[in-house]
């Protein structure tokens, strides 16, 4: 009795260890699915956008709480360019976190689907340093839509990162200030099968893309091949990352 007890213990424990990994991948799948849904909307994100971002975050199926005072959460997904200067293949995503509070009642909760286009190493730094706050530490703007490539050029020129949304059908740039964004390290560690950090995943690339990220790497070097930013300016960030 006492062996079937401690088999069937060992068996418990080995599921509670399987069951959180294969959740995460799950969620690494289905941000590359989402990442590959909107950018096929027409007159969606602007390709040049796209061109001069060095990292990508999707956060699938936000959830807002209707509550007097309502919370945000979701969970998702980081991928970044590889090579000092960002102008390399896409890499290995690593896992994020996106929290904030909105006061105010909402009526009903939703799922909203976020992407944020960092288009500025300062933005990456300031991301991977531990939990970054939007609008405060790192300037955050509704991103452009459609061809207005003027428009696209003016609102580059004083962000760091540019978010999007997705909600009931309907796409936009939308404001996310006073919401912060953190790397999640421990679903990353899901996800790889061993202690590995934000910064070794998107910028030092200690690791390869798993199955579960293949999708959203992919959609990524499919989309956006090639970085066109001012290679002065990423030469020049690279060398103070090096500082």
């Amino acid at each position: 009795m006492a062996k079937h007890f401690k088999v069937l213990i060992a068996a418990v424990a080995l599921v509670g260890l399987v069951y959180p990994q294969e959740h995460e991948q799950d969620r690494l799948k289905h941000s590359g699915e989402v990442l590959m849904e909107i950018l096929h909307i027409p007159d969606g994100i602007p390709k040049a956008v796209l061109d001069k971002s060095e990292c990508v975050i999707v956060i699938p199926s936000v959830k807002k709480l209707a509550l007097g005072i309502g919370g945000n959460y979701g969970r998702g997904a980081m991928s970044c360019r590889s090579g000092a200067s960002f102008t390399g293949p896409w890499g290995p995503p690593a896992m994020v976190a996106l929290e904030g509070a909105n006061i105010g009642f909402q009526l009903g909760g939703q799922a909203t689907d976020f992407v944020l286009l960092v288009v500025n190493p300062k933005g990456i730094d300031s991301i991977l340093k531990s939990k970054v706050k939007l609008g405060a530490d790192a300037a955050a703007a509704a991103g452009p839509k459609g061809r207005d490539a003027q428009a696209a050029t003016d609102v580059l020129m004083h962000a760091e990162i540019l978010t999007y949304s997705r909600s009931r059908g309907l796409f936009a740039g939308v404001s996310l200030d006073g919401s912060t964004l953190r790397p999640d390290n421990s679903a990353s560690e899901k996800v790889y099968g061993r202690k590995v950090n934000a910064r070794e995943i998107v910028l030092e690339h200690k690791v390869r893309t798993p199955a579960a990220g293949q999708l959203m790497v992919s959609v990524l070097q499919k989309a956006s091949p090639k970085n066109t930013s001012d290679p002065n300016s990423l030469k020049e960030a690279a060398r103070e990352r090096k500082k």
